[in-house]
């Protein structure tokens, strides 16, 4: 019997043709899936006749009650190689092999500084007025050069969003709770003394932590205020590092001068939710890891990870020892 493999909110419908799928095209039928599966029921319904998934970051959950629900799985292949929202250990009880991908972490830093310097230079604002007929100039642009950037972690992406910063002329700080002067020194930027003097003090503040106990919520009402009415916020890392109500309040009442998202609480955003319609915010659609030599990697070795488990021998196999 032939196998099915499905890939996951494959919303481009790229994923076909960002790899070549021809080395297993003799076993496998592969589907794809343009539209999110929103819950458990969805998800359970939809993949049932399935053997093998294909899903991208943590987007989607795999709790080992899903996992219950679909015993014909054999197979989870996840973009990258840390996965939060998949259970390990009830993926083994159920005898599901879980392989990753690599990532690289260019795309998410080139975001990053796509989002920094729209709201710095109100791109959005004054491309649709262009178009639209409106008002010619309406806005006057922050400065980058001899700003102050402050980056909450300098980590892969943190570092190389440094390197940027550094290269704009901007003085550039940097505080997580593990960093240490050596690792500051060694990329070139300043150790904040606290999380509380680099907001206090930062133009910009670009998050780049990971999320865990000591990060979620790690940005709440009191931290955002003490960021200064004309300072720039960045997230491109977690949601749930950033208190989303508070970070809707100071948007609203104006207390920030903006802020640039592209991670959210609940993935795709529901047509309502006030992230959609926030004032003084520049969103976009979780595009950190969307591009075309990510998809490039992801699907490639998607393919080659199906592969080496058919063959017996499975690559990458999460989670990474």
């Amino acid at each position: 019997m032939r196998l099915r493999c499905a890939v996951l909110d494959d919303f481009q419908q790229v994923a076909k043709e960002a790899a070549d799928w021809s080395s297993v095209a003799g076993e496998v039928d592969v589907v794809s899936f343009d539209a999110h599966l929103p819950d458990e029921d969805a998800l359970a319904a939809a993949l049932a006749g399935f053997d093998i998934v294909v899903t991208l970051r943590e987007r989607v959950a795999f709790p080992g009650s899903l996992l219950a629900r679909l015993p014909r799985l054999r197979l989870i292949v996840a973009s990258g190689m840390r996965n939060s929202v998949i259970d390990y250990a009830a993926a083994e009880a159920h005898g599901v092999t879980v392989c990753g991908t690599a990532s690289s972490s260019a795309p998410p830093v080139e975001l990053t500084w796509a989002l920094l310097l729209g709201l710095a230079r109100g791109l959005v604002r004054e491309s649709n007025g262009l178009r639209e007929g409106g008002p010619w100039q309406q806005t006057v642009g922050a400065d980058l050069h001899d700003r102050r950037l402050g980056l909450l972690g300098l980590g892969k992406i943190g570092s190389r969003v440094a390197q940027v910063g550094l290269a704009f002329g901007m003085r550039v700080s940097a505080w997580s709770q593990n960093l240490t002067r050596e690792r500051a020194d060694e990329v070139g930027v300043e150790l904040a003394p606290s999380m509380e003097e680099l907001l206090r003090t930062a133009d910009f503040v670009s998050v780049h932590l990971a999320l865990g106990e000591r990060t979620r919520g790690l940005l709440g009402p009191a931290e955002l205020a003490l960021l200064k009415p004309t300072a720039y916020l960045v997230n491109t890392s977690r949601a749930a590092v950033v208190d989303q109500d508070a970070l809707l309040a100071a948007l609203h009442e104006g207390r920030i001068a903006g802020a640039g998202v592209d991670v959210f609480d609940t993935e795709p955003l529901p047509a309502g939710h006030p992230m959609r319609t926030a004032p003084r915010l520049l969103a976009t659609p979780h595009l950190g890891y969307v591009s075309q030599a990510n998809y490039a990697t992801y699907y490639g070795q998607a393919v080659e990870a199906i592969r080496s488990y058919l063959a017996g021998s499975p690559v990458r196999r999460l989670p990474a020892p």
